[in-house]
C-alpha cells in the first residue's frame, strides 16, 4: 500500500491521541519491525512530533533475529540486547509497529537455541509493561495475508476496520460485561471431547483491553489461580512463538500442576518454552475476544486473540492489574475457536456459547 494512503495517518492519530495519549515532552520509541511497517511508522512519527512530543525510530527484523540465531554462540542466543532495554528505560511511551514474516524463517534453528533467545526477548518485554506506556500493532503487508490464506487487499481492509472502530463507545459496553464478571468465583471451558478445563478466579478482577496497548484490540481479561486449575484443553489452531509454530496442542493440569503436554508438530519446542522457568508451566492469563471486525485467523497472536468468539489462554507471565500473581519471561497467549462450537461458564452459568456472548 502506497505510503499516501489517509488510513495509515487516520491509525496513526488514534495511536498517538487514543492508545497512548502522548504528551508534549514526552519521549517516544517507535520500533519499526520489517521494512513495510515504514508507512505507518512515518506518520505515527509526524502525528508524535505534532503532538509536541520527541520520537525516535529504530528497525528490527526477524531476517536480522536469523542471522543471530545461525551463526552466533549460545551466550549470544541468551544476550539482553541493551540498546533495547535502555530504549525500555529512555522512553515514556514505546509503540511497536510489527510486520509478519515468513513462519519458516528459523526451520533451521534449533529449539533449544529458540527457546534461549525467546527468553532473552520476554525479559525486554517485561521491561516494555513495566518501565513505558505502549501499544503494539501488526502492520499488514502480504506475508500477512499470506499466513491467513487471503488476499492483500482483504487483510488490509480488516485491519483498517478493526483499527478505527468507535472504541470510546466499545471500550463502554466491554467494561460493562467485565462488571458483570467481577466477583465471580469459577471459570469452566468445555468444547468436544478434549477440552473440560475448570480453575477459579476468586479475588481477580476482570479488565478490558480496548485499544490502549494493541491495535487493533478487544479482550476482557483476567488471571486463573493456579493451584486451581484442573482438566485438559486442546488447542485445534497452532500456537505461533518466535516464529515457530506448534499444532494441535494438548495440555492438561492436576490441581495446578501440569502433567500433560504435547504437539503434533514442534512438540519439543513447546516442551523447551514450558521448561524456561517456574511460571512458564502455568497460565497467566484467561480472556474473551471482543473485536467483532477481526474474523479472520492469520497466525498471528497480535490479531487473533481479538477475534470475536474466541478464547484465549496465556502460558507465563501474568498481568498484576487483575491480580495475577505468575512470574515468567515467558507470555504466550494459544487461542481456542469457539465460533462454531463450546461454551464457557462462570459461576456455573454460560456466558459465551457458540461464539456468542450471553452478558
Amino acid at each position: 500500500m502506497p505510503a499516501t494512503d489517509p488510513r495509515w495517518k487516520t491509525v496513526a492519530d488514534v495511536l498517538v491521541h487514543y492508545s497512548a495519549a502522548v504528551q508534549p515532552g514526552e519521549r517516544v520509541m517507535i520500533a519499526m519491525s520489517e521494512i513495510e511497517t515504514f508507512p505507518l511508522a512515518q506518520a505515527v512519527y509526524e502525528s508524535c512530533i505534532k503532538a509536541g512530543a520527541y520520537p525516535q525510530a529504530q528497525l528490527l527484523s526477524e531476517k536480522l533475529r536469523h542471522s543471530l540465531l545461525q551463526h552466533g554462540s549460545a551466550e549470544q542466543h541468551s544476550w539482553l540486547p541493551e540498546i533495547e532495554a535502555y530504549g525500555m528505560a529512555w522512553a515514556d511511551v514505546y509503540f511497536g509497529l510489527r510486520g509478519a514474516y515468513d513462519l519458516r524463517l528459523h526451520d533451521d534453528i534449533p529449539a533449544g537455541t529458540l527457546a534461549a533467545n525467546q527468553a532473552a526477548l520476554g525479559k525486554i518485554s517485561t521491561l516494555r509493561w513495566q518501565e513505558t506506556r505502549w501499544c503494539l500493532v501488526r502492520v499488514p503487508n502480504a506475508e500477512l495475508a499470506r499466513q491467513a490464506d487471503t488476499d492483500l487487499a482483504t487483510i488490509e481492509d480488516m485491519f483498517f476496520a478493526a483499527c478505527l472502530m468507535d472504541y470510546p463507545a466499545a471500550s463502554q459496553q466491554w467494561h460493562r460485561q467485565a462488571a458483570r464478571l467481577e466477583g465471580s468465583e469459577t471459570l469452566r471451558i468445555v468444547a468436544g471431547d478434549e477440552t473440560d478445563l475448570a480453575f477459579s478466579v476468586r479475588g481477580r478482577q476482570w479488565k478490558v483491553f480496548d485499544g490502549k496497548i494493541n491495535l487493533p484490540d478487544g479482550e476482557i481479561y483476567t488471571a486463573p489461580v493456579n493451584k486451581t486449575l484442573n482438566g485438559r484443553i486442546h488447542f485445534e489452531l497452532p500456537g505461533v512463538l518466535g516464529g515457530q509454530q506448534a499444532h494441535d496442542i494438548r495440555l492438561a493440569w492436576e490441581d495446578g500442576r501440569l502433567s500433560h503436554a504435547s504437539a503434533s508438530t514442534n512438540e519439543d519446542f513447546l516442551r523447551r518454552i514450558l521448561e524456561t522457568d517456574a511460571g512458564a508451566s502455568r497460565l497467566g492469563e484467561f480472556a474473551f475476544g471482543m473485536n467483532p471486525y477481526v474474523n479472520r485467523f492469520c497466525k498471528d497472536i497480535l490479531i487473533d486473540e481479538k477475534i470475536g468468539g474466541t478464547i484465549h489462554l496465556a502460558l507465563g507471565r501474568a498481568y498484576p492489574e487483575c491480580g495475577g500473581v505468575n512470574q515468567s519471561s515467558i507470555h504466550w497467549d494459544l487461542v481456542k475457536d469457539l465460533r462454531q462450537s463450546g461454551s464457557v461458564f462462570v459461576d456455573g452459568v454460560p456466558v459465551l456459547a457458540d461464539g456468542k456472548m450471553l452478558i
